[in-house]
């Protein structure tokens, strides 16, 4: 695969230094190649690769239901979806991914928190190391802020978000604003955290694609990084490496806001336990610590809560989430904005295209050629972002490039534009501002644009 990386041009003439942008290929409006659907309306994320078999289909099916469907306390009835908790910030996995969608922060009323997080959720951990290598939780909480909890076992705390503003104007003179969040857990159930507890901010991501991202070679994904480091120039990504349960070594991670995660059973099987308080054959144990005496006595759903059968059809279900077909591609502004992209080079971390590798046991993944606009790298992204929190090799200004595709139908899909890791942009302009550390070449870049090529800039980010 060919790394697409902007090229710079010289010329002698006007002595300025042009970006430049490669021919628009008619296969990007397939971005998921011949998995792509074609629904651009509020089912847009929730639909099936478009080369599944029927069989395939009745598995998807069956996943979507435990994906969306609600868990209930231990003992009751429903015996097939019993074992919510003890602790947990939702009660399915569609509850943070509304309509395999993207998740947004609490709303606000005169300046007032309406409602506890519930698609944002908080990581925890303090200085060191698990034996994996990756994040070691804080001893009383764990891991993961949890808001909620069955009965007669305490929730952990509340979270308390405020914004304080950060103004900004763009060379032309027009002024801008953007919200700094500032996160607080209060009303703390079981006393206070160890005083070097990090937390980091994580806002539930549209699910679309993810099977797609798995068949990406890794010999691609490193080729990215090392393509970066050649250029020598201040953007220089990496990949993190982690732990994975399913394969039972270390992989180069994709999923997650700092590519915690290498797998997309990894990722399911761990929100099931994080998130809802599922257990499953791979995360046997409730996440009780010593000191929630009454989260460890509460009873449960069954040893594990989740059969392995069921989960891998959820599993199926989030691997085989089309990708949506890009929209309004012959449009001039659009056409316009896609150079303006490649100029600032964005391209350089958001790369567009690959072909995939070959997936076992899913070969409807296997040569796809797609355009997520992702190089699956790690980038230190400046202290405006930065959360503090290592997480395996990522360190605390680190985040991992997001893929682009569908970027522009949230609003559709979910009914907001919130953007970035823990939904702080509300538009997508303001995300591009909120870039840093090695994207402050792109952004001073769109600083200095005039206000069509922004408004272009963000019509071609809309149009994927």
């Amino acid at each position: 695969m060919k790394i697409l990386l902007p090229l710079l041009l010289i010329s002698a003439a006007t002595a300025t230094t042009v970006a430049l942008v490669p021919a628009y290929d008619a296969r990007e409006a397939r971005p998921g190649g011949q998995t792509t659907v074609f629904d651009h309306g509020q089912n847009a994320f929730s639909l099936p690769l478009a080369n599944l078999t029927d069989r395939q289909r009745t598995d998807f099916v069956v996943g979507n239901s435990f994906f969306k469907k609600n868990w209930v306390e231990a003992p009751a009835s429903t015996t097939g979806r019993d074992g919510l908790g003890p602790h947990f910030i939702a009660r399915s996995c569609g509850a943070c991914h509304a309509l395999d969608g993207r998740g947004a922060p609490p709303t606000f009323t005169n300046g007032l928190q309406d409602e506890q997080p519930m698609a944002l959720l908080i990581r925890l951990s303090i200085p060191g190391q698990d034996a994996h290598g990756g994040p070691r939780g804080e001893p009383v909480y764990g891991g993961q802020f949890n808001n909620d909890a069955v009965s007669d076992v305490k929730p952990e705390g509340q979270v308390k978000i405020s914004y304080s503003e950060i103004s900004g104007q763009f060379a032309d003179g027009e002024r801008y604003t953007l919200l700094k969040p500032k996160y607080e857990l209060v009303d703390l159930g079981y006393g206070p955290m160890h005083p070097d507890t990090m937390l980091s901010p994580r806002i539930a991501p549209q699910m679309i694609g993810l099977g797609l991202l798995e068949a990406i070679k890794p010999e691609d994904i490193l080729a990215n990084a090392k393509a970066q480091a050649a250029a020598g120039g201040a953007i220089k990504g990496r990949p993190n490496r982690v732990w994975d349960a399913y394969a039972g070594k270390m992989l180069i991670g994709r999923y997650g806001w700092k590519a915690n995660t290498a797998s997309v059973a990894h990722q399911s099987a761990g929100a099931f336990l994080g998130d809802i308080g599922i257990t499953s054959k791979r995360n046997p144990h409730e996440e009780c610590t010593k000191a929630q005496t009454d989260c460890r006595k509460a009873p449960s759903g069954g040893k594990p809560e989740i059969s392995e059968d069921l989960l891998d059809k959820v599993i199926f279900y989030s691997r085989t989430l089309a990708v949506p077909a890009a929209r309004n591609q012959d449009d001039p502004a659009v056409q316009r904005g896609r150079a303006v992209f490649y100029q600032a080079q964005c391209a350089t971390c958001h790369t567009p295209k690959y072909t995939t590798g070959n997936f076992k046991g899913l070969p409807q993944l296997s040569q796809q050629t797609i355009y997520p606009y992702t190089d699956l790298l790690l980038h230190d992204m400046g202290e405006g972002l930065a959360d503090g929190r290592p997480d395996f090799q990522a360190g605390g200004r680190d985040w991992k490039t997001p893929a682009l595709w569908g970027l522009g139908l949230v609003p559709a899909v979910n009914k907001h534009s919130r953007y970035l890791h823990d939904g702080r942009a509300r538009n997508l302009m303001e995300a591009v501002l909120w870039h840093g550390g090695e994207a402050e070449g792109a952004k001073q870049h769109v600083l200095k644009l005039n206000k069509q090529d922004r408004e272009n800039l963000v019509a071609f980010l809309q149009s994927l």
